[in-house]
């Protein structure tokens, strides 16, 4: 989910990944539970791990992620007009920062590569097409 505030700002985390030597980019999301609707989960996603609800979404589609093993599909989404409602009750494990990027911070940001994960990557660059 690429989150967007009520005042125009992007909300993304700080984080490291075992795998990945430097801090990156990072955008709310999770997966589905079962007999969950993507964008269901999109919005629980967005509660449990900022604290915000968003009463404005826009799907930015839904990709294969290994066609060849017939599993994965990833679901994205812009959620605009974003405001925190209460705290944050991720059970996540990693520690994340949470920043506020403005558009062109966000623009800056991808073109560096700062997002590392290709579906984090695509979900920005789909988001800053609308």
């Amino acid at each position: 989910v690429v989150v967007q505030t009520e005042t125009g700002g992007y909300l993304c985390f700080r984080q490291r990944k075992y795998g990945v030597p430097e801090p990156m980019l990072a955008l709310v999301g999770g997966y589905l539970k079962p007999g969950e609707a993507p964008l269901a989960a999109a919005q629980r996603e967005l509660r449990e791990e900022t604290g915000c609800i968003a009463e404005d979404w826009l799907e930015l589609g839904h990709f294969l992620v290994d066609p060849n093993r017939g599993v994965a599909t990833g679901s994205l989404f812009l959620a605009r007009g974003a405001r925190r409602v209460g705290a944050v009750d991720s059970d996540d494990l990693e520690e994340q920062e949470v920043v506020l990027l403005s558009r062109q911070q966000l623009e800056q940001a991808l073109a560096r590569g700062e997002f590392k994960i290709l579906a984090w990557a695509m979900a920005v660059a789909l988001a800053l097409r609308v």
